[in-house]
């Protein structure tokens, strides 16, 4: 019997004793054996402390990021090993694509996300806040990693996709990781696991796995790590109930039991697109992974009057799908993860049988292509009938985590939201509409239940995603039952392992320490104008105050001619009264325009490869004719572009923050625009 590996301290290890025996999903075949015993979990979180998280911190976010895509694209080299132990699980090919190759979707979306943070160890986060009169104290906020590591426990269903979804948040913030995968489908992540390794692409430390039992690993947690759950209820309130967490403080972010619901619109009848949209999701929803999803759908609201139409047309769709081996190709639904699980299935439907009716499928007799059905962990996608959602309240409280779903009535919109929300807090709900008042109802009213909603219509059905498919730039959780978590979100689920601090001092430290020029901070003079510099050569607060220029009414006039914009405050006739201008005023663009001539290097081939974009433009005070302007023009923030392709020309991004002053010396203008800078010859 195959022992699965435990990596500790960059080491693998099998743990002590037989352990407890891991099974094909199909045919009941054993696979290997799984046990921690005698590990060490105190040295794991010291290694991770003392190795890991140092390796990661040292990184910047952009060095994370591109460790991350090289992982990725690592990974992509081993498929064949990961779908052929991904079909043991039980999971058809398009189960173990979604698992799979899912999760290593997830290392490239954050991958890409380092675009989005500085090429620094650290992040800004927000804006600048002036906290004195004469702008020489500041305050500000700071991201830093936290100095622990990431301890996640997950479930048995997604054993690549719940690890790597998960484990490409936390690096890319700067902070290892301690997989503990759920022991019945352990034998796919260890895969996985070996691989990464193998790839030497991670620092040291940056990732270790348990295949088995925790132990005490709790025991040693402290207040710099985050613990993420998903699973039951009752095991994760255990575990958030542990006394070191709760000593600690130990962040802990919990993914539980979710009662997800769809809902169809009244506005929906059997001749319309999103009718079979309907059905299709639903069918989608209950076979693909077996139903053996977090965020598959477990309640269906219908209009009271479609009810029965909605269930027959269920039925029908249910009915053609190939149920057995995964390894066969026209199976379009596998077998649940184990026998424990397929029992725990039925054993949940009976308590549902109390308040409903099966209307499509059975608890005890399924047909199977290529496979042996007492074996294997099979079972038949079960559609259930309640007809009185209000008084029965079993079906929004017991999940059968497999293919089961419930079908029930509402008369309203009303109705549909408070249903919805019986399940006291979902990861997700779907509404089927064309009718976006009636979507517009929905998310207003039960979206304090639900982690996400999708509005779902034939605008949208061909691109959509899916009810079931959380998605890594947006976040993954939901309020009550559901955990009360929050996952990926992009930018959102980094922040989860890093600390925001909130930084005081004057403009010029603050400069200083974020490595962003914070107004009223202290220019750096220079004879050289920034223009003639290389990307390498320019100093964040390097600062130019440029010659004056009188605006005229003529300037004015002719603005207005050439951009075509004749709005009344331009115009020199215009009768002023009641109006928020004493005179003709000059155009915002036409400033803007002006300080580009007045800070813009001219003339000479320069470093400036083209204007990249203008963030943040305002317009602060009216310019009338016979104001003079001039431009304080300052080095705000460098931004090292990669090259996509060798024949690319090294370059970044540097942000100008510029101020527009008139001959009072106040600002009518304020804007931070990019340039496009060219890297020294032979840099990249």
């Amino acid at each position: 019997m195959n022992k699965l590996g435990n990596l500790v301290r960059n080491e693998w290890i099998t743990g002590d004793g037989d352990g407890q025996f891991l099974y094909n999903a199909v045919t009941g075949e054993p696979v290997a054996a799984a046990t921690t015993n005698g590990l060490d979990f105190k040295a794991m979180v010291d290694y991770a402390h003392s190795v890991g998280n140092p390796n990661l911190r040292r990184l910047t976010f952009h060095e994370r990021g591109r460790m991350l895509r090289a992982l990725a694209l690592y990974l992509r080299n081993h498929l064949d090993t990961f779908y052929a132990l991904s079909y043991k699980t039980g999971a058809t090919k398009a189960d173990s694509w979604i698992d799979i190759e899912g999760g290593i979707g997830n290392l490239f979306a954050y991958a890409s996300l380092r675009r989005k943070f500085p090429d620094e160890t650290f992040a800004v986060d927000g804006e600048g806040i002036s906290l004195s009169k004469q702008n020489t104290f500041m305050g500000h906020h700071m991201l830093v990693p936290k100095e622990g590591v990431a301890i996640h426990i997950n479930a048995f269903n997604f054993p690549v996709w719940g690890m790597l979804e998960k484990c490409a948040v936390n690096w890319l913030a700067g902070v290892p990781a301690i997989v503990k995968p759920a022991t019945v489908t352990s034998y796919l992540t260890e895969a996985v696991v070996k691989a990464i390794i193998a790839s030497g692409i991670l620092p040291k430390g940056a990732l270790q796995l348990i295949c088995g039992s925790v132990g005490d690993l709790l025991d040693h947690v402290t207040a710099q790590d985050v613990i993420t759950f998903t699973g039951s209820k009752s095991t994760a309130l255990q575990l958030k109930k542990h006394d070191r967490i709760l000593q600690e403080s130990v962040p802990f972010n919990m993914e539980a039991d979710s009662l997800n619901c769809i809902v169809l619109g009244d506005d929906v009848s059997p001749a319309d697109a999103e009718w079979d949209i309907f059905i299709k999701e639903i069918r989608k929803e209950m076979t693909v992974k077996a139903g053996q999803k977090c965020t598959a759908i477990r309640r269906i609201f219908v209009p009271e009057n479609k009810m029965e139409d909605v269930w027959k047309a269920l039925s029908k769709s249910l009915s053609q799908t190939v149920i057995g081996n995964p390894l066969n190709d026209k199976v379009r639904m596998g077998a649940l993860a184990g026998q424990s699980q397929r029992n725990e299935v039925k054993q949940q439907v009976q308590k549902l049988l109390a308040s409903t009716q099966i209307v499509y499928g059975a608890l005890d007799s399924v047909e199977v292509m290529d496979a042996d059905a007492n074996k294997g962990a099979f079972i038949s996608p079960i559609l259930l009938l309640n007809e009185k959602p209000f008084t029965s309240t079993a079906v929004h409280e017991v999940e059968a985590f497999g293919p089961v779903s419930t079908i029930m009535p509402y008369t309203n919109m009303e109705e549909a939201i408070a249903l919805s929300k019986l399940g006291k807090g979902s990861l997700c709900s779907s509404i089927v509409t064309a009718n976006d008042r009636i979507a517009k109802q929905y998310v207003l009213g039960a979206g304090t239940h639900h982690g996400r909603i999708l509005i779902l219509n034939k605008a949208c059905a061909k691109e959509s995603t899916g009810h079931g498919s959380p998605l890594p730039m947006l976040v993954h959780g939901g309020p009550g039952r559901a955990g009360g978590g929050e996952e990926m979100g992009g930018i959102r689920g980094v922040q989860h392992y890093m600390q925001r601090v909130a930084i005081q001092g004057s403009p010029t430290s603050i400069t200083n320490i974020t490595n962003v020029y914070q107004q009223y901070a202290k220019g750096i003079e220079n004879a050289i104008h920034p223009f003639k510099k290389y990307f390498e050569e320019l100093q964040i607060g390097e600062q130019i105050i440029t010659s004056k220029r009188i605006i005229t009414s003529e300037d004015i006039d002719k603005f207005a001619d050439i951009s075509g914009d004749h709005f009344y405050a331009h115009l020199t006739h215009t009768d002023f009264t009641g109006t928020m201008f004493e005179q003709q005023v000059a155009h915002g663009y036409f400033i803007m325009s002006i300080a580009a001539g007045l800070f813009v290097y001219s003339y000479e081939k320069n470093p400036v490869l083209l204007n990249y974009g203008i963030d943040e433009l305002r317009f602060t005070k009216p310019v009338y004719p016979g104001t003079e302007i001039y431009v304080r023009f300052t080095c705000k923030e460098k931004i090292p572009q990669e090259q996509r392709e060798p024949t690319d020309l090294p370059r970044g991004i540097a942000k100008w923050l510029v101020e527009i002053l008139d001959d009072s010396n106040e600002q009518v203008g304020i804007a931070t625009i990019l340039t496009m800078v060219a890297k020294k010859p032979g840099h990249n």
